[in-house]
């Protein structure tokens, strides 16, 4: 059994995709629009919506990630959580924190800490949560 995440980015889906694909090496598995929905139901699809992202999927090292456009809000809201990317060492840390952060906001910048060689938490351009670590050698 897995617990996945699944995203909305209200109009930005494809966006963070891509960034995500660039940054974290992120594999699509699969992407639908709203245009490509089956038989699709009075107001199923957001005004304008047409070329929007009705479902995604796609990879981040093992673990999938699920996410759309939702309403097509223009307005994410990611709060109460945040994703976590555990580097190999601290010069992946530095590369990865330092490429999620650009154009998005350090919550704490990437530093040794009592639990981690390197550890740091950003928002990134979508304002998705992230920590950034590598993982305490036992």
């Amino acid at each position: 059994m897995q617990v996945q995440p699944y995203l909305f980015f209200e109009g930005r889906a494809e966006e963070a995709l891509n960034f995500y694909k660039k940054v974290l090496g992120a594999k699509n598995e699969m992407v639908m629009k709203y245009k490509d929905m089956p038989d699709p139901q009075p107001g199923s699809i957001p005004p304008g919506g047409e070329n929007k992202v009705m479902h995604m999927n796609f990879e981040v090292g093992d673990s999938t990630i699920m996410g759309s456009d939702g309403h097509c809000s223009g307005s994410t809201k990611f709060e109460g959580f945040s994703l976590t990317y555990n580097c190999k060492d601290e010069a992946d840390a530095q590369r990865v924190f330092k490429a999620l952060s650009d154009g998005g906001q350090v919550r704490m910048p990437l530093t040794k800490t009592f639990f981690s060689p390197a550890f740091g938490m950003l928002a990134d351009k979508f304002g998705l949560g992230w920590m950034v670590i590598v993982p305490q050698a036992m």
